[in-house]
């Protein structure tokens, strides 16, 4: 006999002790060291929810939030939210938001804001790069768009087409000019 045989009332009360996840979000303490591969070839259309790492090699339109590192390798259009970001794609179309480092590679364009408490740019953004510490834009970067970090990099080579504030400096500019 399996559960489909019994009638509706003798399966209540066997499922009292199974906890519900709300499929929307996460719970907070619910992170796990599995990895979401999207291999090439593969194409997903809609976005990707993971408490675990994931790694895109195919394609992803729709956004991807992670609550582990995401690297992607692939083609995504979309938003992308993780503990960490490393871009090497031609192209993505969409803004970052990390909680750690957001890394974009020589060749990949951005169009899409940065936000995360680290960034090194060899790459293209075109968007506001707001990040909690420091920017590193690399030899060969291009950056249009403004800056908000706490120490800002400019590498010889690299070109910035935007204004720049240091906001979360801990220095009192004012009392400087006072």
């Amino acid at each position: 006999m399996t559960l489909l045989d019994l009638p509706i009332s003798a399966t209540f009360g066997l499922f009292e002790d199974f906890e519900v996840i709300d499929p929307d979000g996460f719970e907070e303490d619910i992170i796990d060291d599995t990895v979401t591969v999207i291999s090439q070839g593969t194409t997903v259309n809609g976005g990707i929810n993971s408490a675990g790492a994931v790694d895109v090699m195919g394609t992803i339109n729709g956004d991807i939030t992670s609550r582990g590192k995401v690297a992607i390798n692939g083609t995504v259009t979309g938003n992308v939210s993780g503990a960490e970001i490393y871009i090497n794609t031609k192209r993505l179309e969409g803004s970052l938001d990390s909680k750690g480092t957001v890394q974009i590679s020589e060749g990949t364009v951005i169009i899409g804001n940065v936000t995360g408490t680290s960034a090194y740019i060899a790459g293209a953004v075109k968007g506001t790069i707001d990040v909690q510490g420091a920017v590193v834009l690399e030899e060969g970067a291009v950056v249009k768009g403004d800056v908000i970090a706490e120490s800002l990099q400019i590498n010889q080579g690299a070109v910035l087409d935007g204004s720049c504030s240091l906001d979360y400096t801990d220095v009192d500019i004012d009392k400087f000019f006072a």
